[in-house]
C-alpha cells in the first residue's frame, strides 16, 4: 500500500498544480510523458529547444583614464606611457528565433549593444555569424538575423494572460551552459527596476522564480503550452547568481517593439512633450486629492503634443486610453510603445475635477543623442555624455553635461576627452542631455565650452 501510495501522490500533487494553471481534466500534450501518464516537461523542451540559440558577440568598449594622463605633457611629465583607451570584450547571451523563414532572432539589446561580431549557435550545433536589424535600449530588446536553412520558430503566446501563479518554463545558455532549461512560476506582472536599469525607461516586466542566471538573458520564458510569453532580461541578486527573483520582457511589449525594428530598424517611438513624476501620498494632500494614483506632470514642453493638447503643469493623469495609471513609468510605457501620429485618451485631475483630454503623439524632432547617452550625429558623434553627477570633481561647482567615454575615430575624439564637462553649445547653457540635444540640432559647427580638470576652454567642432 505505501508503494502504491509513493507512487501516486507525486503525479496527484502535479495534477493538482496544474489545475490551478486552468489545465482541464487532461494535461496539455506538452507536459505528457512519452507512456501517456507521468507528467514531464520533457515534449515542451523538445519542441521549443531548436528556437532557442546561444549568442556570443566580441567587441571593443572604451576604457576609463584620468583626463590629464591622456594629455602629451602629462605624460611626459609623470614619465607615463600612452594607456590604452579601447579593450576587447566578449559576452554570451541567448535569443529566441521568431521568424524561421526570414532568420530573424529576438533578443536583449545589452547582449549585443558593444559587439563588433555576433555569433549564433544553434541547438543542432550549427554556427552562424549574425547581423543587427534595429536595437532599442528604452526596452532592452533587439533584432539580429541569421541566412540559415532548416530554421524552427517558437509559437508567440499573448502574456496579457499570465497570471501570478501560472507555471513558466525559461530556456536559455546561463554561464555558457548551453540549451539549460528551469522551471517555476509568475512570481508577479508589471514590475519595474528603476534606478536599477537606468538605460531602460519602458518598463513593465514580468517577475519569475525560474532560474535566470547570467547568459539568460535574451532567452525564452514560455508557458506550458510552448508559447513564448516573455524574453529573459534581467536578475536580481547581490551576489550575481539567482535567488528566485528574475525578469523577463512581456511578449506583447515586444512584439510591438520588434514589428518597429524590423521594418525600419529603430523604434519611432512618439513624443508626448511632458515631464512626469510619481504622485505621492505626501504630495496628493498637499494638492487635497482623493487619487492615491497617477502621473503629476511637473512639465509642459511649450508647442508639444501635450502643450497643443492643452495639458498643464500640476494635471495628474489617472488613466490613458482607459488603462489605469499608478505612476510615471507606467504613463511613459505607454506613450512609449505608441506610434507617431496615434491619439491618447488621457483622464486628468486638475483643481479637484476630472477631465479628458485627447493629444496626438508628435514625432522626435530631436535625434541626436540615443537612449544609451550616445551622440549619434553632428560634429561630436561618437561622444557618450550623462547628467553631471559624482563620477565629475566639478559636480556641484558648475552646470552642465558630462563626458563619460568618446569612441575612437570618431569626430568627437578630435574635440573631446572623458571627463570633460560641456557647460554651453553655442553659447546657449546646457545642463542636460535633452538641452545638449536642443541646442546642437541642426548644426553643422558648434561652439563648445568646456571645463577639462581646472581649466576652461572654447572649442569649435565642425
Amino acid at each position: 500500500m505505501q508503494t502504491v501510495l509513493k507512487r501516486i501522490l507525486p503525479v496527484a500533487a502535479l495534477l493538482l498544480a496544474l489545475a490551478g494553471h486552468g489545465a482541464t481534466a487532461a494535461l496539455p500534450d506538452a507536459a505528457v510523458g512519452e507512456d501517456g501518464n507521468v507528467p514531464s516537461l520533457a515534449p515542451l523542451v523538445e519542441r521549443v529547444s531548436p528556437a532557442v540559440v546561444n549568442i556570443a558577440t566580441k567587441g571593443t568598449v572604451e576604457m576609463e583614464q584620468h583626463p590629464l594622463m591622456q594629455h602629451p605633457f602629462f605624460r611626459k611629465f609623470f614619465d607615463a606611457p600612452e594607456q590604452p583607451r579601447e579593450r576587447q570584450v566578449q559576452s554570451l547571451g541567448s535569443g529566441v528565433i521568431i521568424d524561421a523563414e526570414e532568420g530573424y532572432i529576438v533578443t536583449n539589446h545589452h547582449v549585443i549593444a558593444k559587439a563588433d561580431e555576433i555569433r549564433v549557435g544553434l541547438n543542432d550545433d550549427r554556427e552562424f555569424d549574425a547581423e543587427v536589424i534595429g536595437s532599442d535600449p528604452e526596452t532592452d530588446l533587439a533584432v539580429i538575423r541569421i541566412d540559415a536553412d532548416n530554421l524552427s520558430s517558437v509559437e508567440i503566446g499573448d502574456s496579457d494572460t499570465l497570471r501570478a501563479g501560472d507555471y513558466v518554463v525559461a530556456l536559455g545558455n546561463p554561464f555558457g551552459l548551453e540549451h539549460t532549461v528551469t522551471s517555476g512560476i509568475v512570481s508577479g506582472k508589471g514590475r519595474s527596476l528603476s534606478g536599477r536599469m537606468s538605460e531602460v525607461r519602458i518598463q513593465d516586466f514580468i517577475q519569475t522564480d525560474a532560474s535566470i542566471n547570467p547568459g539568460n538573458s535574451g532567452g525564452a520564458l514560455v508557458n506550458l503550452h510552448g508559447e513564448l510569453v516573455g524574453i529573459n532580461t534581467a536578475i536580481l541578486s547581490r551576489s550575481g547568481g539567482n535567488i528566485g527573483i528574475g525578469f523577463a520582457v512581456p511578449v506583447n511589449m515586444a512584439t510591438t517593439v520588434v514589428d518597429q525594428l524590423i521594418e525600419h530598424g529603430e523604434v519611432r517611438r512618439g513624443l508626448l512633450g511632458v515631464r512626469v513624476q510619481d504622485l505621492t501620498s505626501e504630495i496628493a494632500e498637499a494638492m487635497e486629492l482623493e487619487a492615491k494614483d497617477g502621473a503629476l506632470i511637473a512639465q509642459v514642453t511649450p508647442d508639444s503634443a501635450a502643450d497643443k493638447a492643452g495639458l498643464r503643469e500640476g494635471d495628474v493623469v489617472v488613466t490613458a486610453n482607459g488603462e489605469p495609471v499608478e505612476d510615471g513609468s507606467e504613463l511613459a510605457k505607454i506613450v512609449g510603445l505608441m506610434q507617431i501620429g496615434d491619439t491618447v485618451e488621457l483622464e486628468i485631475i486638475r483643481d479637484g475635477e476630472r477631465k479628458t483630454v485627447t493629444a496626438t503623439v508628435a514625432e522626435s524632432d530631436a535625434r541626436t543623442v540615443s537612449g544609451s547617452g550616445v551622440i549619434q550625429q553632428g560634429p561630436v558623434q561618437g561622444a557618450k555624455i550623462s547628467q553631471l553627477d559624482e563620477r565629475s570633481p566639478l559636480h556641484g561647482k558648475v552646470e552642465g553635461v558630462l563626458v563619460v567615454g568618446v569612441k575612437s575615430n570618431s569626430p568627437a575624439a578630435q574635440y573631446l576627452q572623458p571627463g570633460d564637462v560641456i557647460t554651453s553649445v553655442n553659447r546657449q547653457p546646457v545642463d542636460s542631455p535633452t538641452t545638449f540635444q536642443q541646442a546642437a540640432e541642426g548644426h553643422d559647427r558648434l561652439l563648445l565650452h568646456i571645463r577639462r580638470g581646472n581649466a576652461a576652454l572654447f572649442v569649435v567642432a565642425k
